[in-house]
This record gives structure tokens, C-alpha cells and sequence, in this order.
């Protein structure tokens, strides 16, 4: 019997990502598929119970909403904070990725959303937020996952240092847009989901 997608499988899919009005923004490249762990909150809650009993060779065409995908937008995750909380020399632009620490060293993901010349406008809603996602996904192979992956929560191969993996953040390929550093907030604003895709966020500012 043909494996099928289900809880404990690590997943191989090709996929495209796009929104309402048609737009690509997020797909994977010829021979580098995205690997998920089936069961472990890898990819949104949408997309997952769609791929659930698929098997290899499968296509299918999935729309997500928000509430399954990464949540509607809040205005309450907007804040204005003072330019001068930011390093001088850092060149803040629209779209900016910027990763934020608290006083207790957690971190979390802003981007900018406007830059005056006293304040800057941080937006801590996920990139998609409020978007219903359209994907497009072809299942290309699927496995029993090791005693080690289900441990971890997440396939092997997918980080190359377990260190680096942390639930609350997005699996986002390297962005010279991206900035980390310590700023002062008022409050935890840590509401990003642990799902991947999509990978950069600059785009949805600009």
C-alpha cells in the first residue's frame, strides 16, 4: 500500500503560493522541495489538513483563510517608537525585517511600516496576515520520519544546526534585509506563528 500523508510522515512538496489578486509570493525551486513534519505544526493549519491522506504524485489546489494561515491583522500590533531607540548608522527603509529582543533575550519579528524623522512605525502582524493564501502543491515523496525528527518536531536537513531551530520563528532563508539588534519596547508584541512558508516579508511593505 501506497504511503499517504499523516501524522509521524515527513513530506516532500513542490509548491506556489499565491494571494487574491494573484500575485507569487512564495514558491519552491526546481529540486530544493519544502520537507515538513506532518502532525507538528511545520506549515499553517489550513494547508496541513488539506495535504492530510495525499499521496506521492497528488496535486492540489488550496485555499487557506486567514484564521488558518497566519491570523487576521491587528491594528494592535502596530506601534511607534522613537527613531533615536535605533542605532544611528542603521538605515531604516520600508519593509525592513527587523528582529527585536526583550529584557529576557526573546526575540521578535517587526517590520517597518513608516520612517519620520522622530518615530518609526513597527508592524509585529505577520506578513500575511489577513491574506487568504492560495496554494498550489504537488506531493513528491513522503517517509516515515526517525525517532530523532519526531523528538525534534521537524525532518532533519531542514536546519543544519538544531540549536538554531526556535517554534516562534518563521523558517525564512537569509535576507540581507534582515536586521537584529535590542530595542525597547513596552511590552511583549511576540505574536508571530511557527509555520513556514513564505520565507521574506521586505516585499509586502513596498
Amino acid at each position: 500500500m501506497a504511503d499517504v500523508i499523516g501524522n509521524g510522515k515527513v513530506v516532500s512538496l513542490a509548491y506556489t503560493l499565491r494571494l487574491d489578486n494573484g500575485e507569487i509570493v512564495d514558491y519552491t525551486e526546481a529540486g530544493e522541495p519544502l520537507e515538513y513534519l506532518h502532525g507538528a505544526e511545520n506549515i499553517v493549519p489550513g494547508l496541513e489538513k488539506a495535504l492530510e491522506g495525499l499521496k506521492v504524485g497528488d496535486t492540489r489546489d488550496v485555499e487557506v483563510q486567514p484564521e488558518e494561515g497566519y491570523g487576521p491583522y491587528s491594528a494592535e500590533e502596530v506601534e511607534v517608537v522613537e527613531r533615536s531607540q535605533f542605532p544611528a548608522d542603521l538605515p531604516l527603509t520600508v519593509g525592513l525585517a527587523l528582529e527585536l529582543y526583550d529584557d529576557e533575550g526573546d526575540s521578535m519579528e517587526a517590520y517597518v511600516r513608516e520612517v519620520g524623522d522622530q518615530h518609526v512605525t513597527l508592524d509585529f502582524n505577520h506578513p500575511l496576515a489577513g491574506e487568504t493564501l492560495h496554494f498550489a502543491v504537488e506531493v513528491l515523496a513522503i517517509r516515515e520520519a526517525t525517532e530523532e525528527e519526531l523528538d525534534h518536531g521537524h525532518p532533519h536537513g531542514m536546519y543544519d544546526d538544531d540549536e538554531d531551530f526556535d517554534d516562534d520563528e518563521d523558517f525564512e532563508d537569509d535576507d540581507d534585509d534582515e536586521v537584529y539588534f535590542e530595542l525597547e519596547m513596552d511590552e511583549d508584541e511576540d505574536n508571530q506563528d511557527g509555520y513556514f512558508p513564505p520565507q521574506s516579508g521586505k516585499k509586502y511593505y513596498n
